[in-house]
C-alpha cells in the first residue's frame, strides 16, 4: 500500500507533470524516468488503433500504471476487457494487469528490463505482453513463454 500512496504523490507533484519522460516507481519507491520520443508516441498511438480494430469491446489504455512486486510499472498500451474495467474502473495504479500489456522499446530499455516488464505484468496476471522494437517487429509472450502471434488479436502487424 505504501507504493500506491507513493504513486498518488507522483501523479499528483506539480513539478512532475507535463515532463517529456515516462515515470514509473521501483520497489524501494524511488522515481524512475526514461526519455520520450515522437516515435515512442506515434508507435503508442498504432498499435493501440489496430488492437481496437481487432477488440469489439474494452478499452485501450496508453502510460497505464500496474503495481508489480518491483514497483510501480507504466505499461505503454494495454487492453482491458470491459470485465477488466467493471472490476477496476480506473484506479491508479491497477492492482492487475490488463489482459494485453504492450511495451515500446526505446533506447533508454535494456533487454533485461524488457525482460523483467513481460515478466511482472504477467505475474499480475496479463494473459500476453508484447515487445515492439525499434524497427517495429512485434515479440509476444505468454505464460508459457515466447509465441509466434498474438492469441488475443489475429493477425497482428504494424
Amino acid at each position: 500500500m505504501e507504493l500506491v500512496t507513493k504513486w498518488q504523490e507522483v501523479i499528483n507533484n506539480p513539478l512532475l507533470q507535463n515532463l517529456p519522460f515516462k515515470i514509473e516507481l521501483n520497489k524501494f519507491g524511488q522515481i524512475l524516468m526514461s526519455p520520450a520520443s515522437n516515435w515512442h508516441g506515434m508507435m503508442q498511438s498504432k498499435v493501440g488503433r489496430l488492437i481496437e480494430g481487432d477488440r469489439q469491446s474494452g478499452v485501450i489504455i496508453t502510460e497505464c500504471s500496474i503495481l508489480t512486486s518491483e514497483g510501480v510499472r507504466v505499461a505503454d498500451v494495454v487492453w482491458a476487457s470491459d470485465e477488466f474495467i467493471a472490476e477496476f474502473g480506473y484506479k491508479t495504479p491497477y492492482p492487475k494487469a490488463p489482459e494485453i500489456c504492450v511495451e515500446v522499446k526505446s533506447p533508454a530499455n535494456s533487454k533485461g528490463e524488457l525482460e523483467e516488464k513481460v515478466r511482472l505484468y504477467l505475474e499480475k496476471g496479463a494473459q500476453e505482453v508484447w515487445i515492439v522494437s525499434e524497427k517495429g517487429k512485434v515479440e509476444f509472450f505468454t505464460h508459457i513463454g515466447q509465441i509466434k502471434s498474438s492469441k488475443l488479436v489475429q493477425g497482428f502487424k504494424l
